[in-house]
């Protein structure tokens, strides 16, 4: 078990490091100049040259790299071109939404989805089984944005139920703050919804025609029993798998959901970052997001010492 810990937690420090250099070598690949950004169009090539300069753009590559790489190591993730200020600072003023949207959608989606997916494996062909069916079409069909605006006319706009956008912190409230956060936690976990549950109807009743299912309801225990402790306890390692790949596909949702309920978090930064051609700030939430992706698999693949005996030999 040691070993099995040991490796993975060394396999990330590679995969971080592929992730930092293709982070930096997009930025500055992409097209725009944060200079141009700066002072405006119209502004004199002297005055370009000087605030490139100013940034250190004008330094080779390789040298912005490792400048911006040793930082990252000493834990500073560098300055804003356009706020002036630190990029730890900025993330840390706007994280806060972020894993509260995440942590809520996480929440709804595994507490809805795991149940829904047992019961249509158990009803197999049934009208819950179809309607998942269904449901799991659309979830994967419509964009998240679309279905977000939609959401907003009915709930908000139509039944003047909810906000239509914002966000309150939690220590303002916490009626507040779930308000604000149930349509965007609602829209973002209809995807992953949808992938969850058919994943999960799919593993259990591929478990419910396993011979121990038979024996175990041959020896009178009950439905209940047989579907939680025998189906779905043997379907559990590709349920798991996809929870955390739905999480770790996430972080895209977020960018998409925080833009249209314009909520202050990582998302609407990580845009605002794009449009200005911060290039900072850019590769800290990247690489941020990145280090969380990496986090999420690594959580994953420990799941599987507790799932498969096999692994712990």
């Amino acid at each position: 078990m040691a070993i099995f810990l040991i490796r993975r937690l060394i396999a990330t420090i590679p995969v971080l490091l592929v992730v930092a250099v293709i982070i930096f070598l997009m930025t500055r690949l992409a097209p725009g100049d944060p200079a141009a950004a700066i002072v405006g169009n119209d502004a004199s090539a002297a005055a370009l040259e000087a605030v490139r300069a100013q940034l250190g753009l004008k330094d080779p590559l390789l040298l912005q790299f490792g400048r911006w790489l040793l930082g990252v190591l000493h834990g500073d993730l560098g300055q804003s071109f356009f706020m002036k200020q630190p990029v730890s600072k900025l993330i840390g003023q706007r994280i806060e939404p972020t894993i509260a949207l995440s942590t809520l959608t996480i929440i709804v989606t595994i507490l809805l989805a795991v149940p829904l997916g047992v019961l249509a494996a158990w009803r197999h062909g049934g009208w819950l089984d179809r309607g998942l069916m269904t449901f799991s079409a659309l979830g994967f069909s419509v964009p998240v944005f679309v279905t977000g605006y939609v959401l907003i006319w009915i709930f908000a706009l139509r039944l003047q139920l909810l906000p239509v956008q914002g966000y309150n912190r939690i220590a303002d409230g916490v009626l507040p703050w779930l308000r604000n956060l149930i349509l965007p936690a609602t829209t973002l976990s209809i995807v992953y919804l949808a992938l969850i549950a058919r994943v999960t109807r799919a593993s259990v009743a591929e478990a419910l025609t396993e011979d121990f299912i038979r024996t175990a309801r041959a020896k009178g225990i009950s439905e209940l029993r047989v579907l939680i402790h025998h189906a779905l306890r043997n379907a559990a390692i590709p349920i798991v798998t996809v929870i955390g790949i739905g999480i770790a596909l996430l972080i895209g949702g977020v960018v998409i959901t925080e833009s249209v309920f314009a909520i202050p978090g990582l998302g609407s930064l990580t845009v605002d970052a794009v449009l200005s051609r911060d290039f900072p700030l850019i590769q800290g939430i990247t690489l941020l997001f990145a280090a969380i992706y990496v986090g999420i698999n690594l959580l994953v693949d420990l799941s599987y010492l507790l799932l498969d005996p096999r692994i712990r030999q």
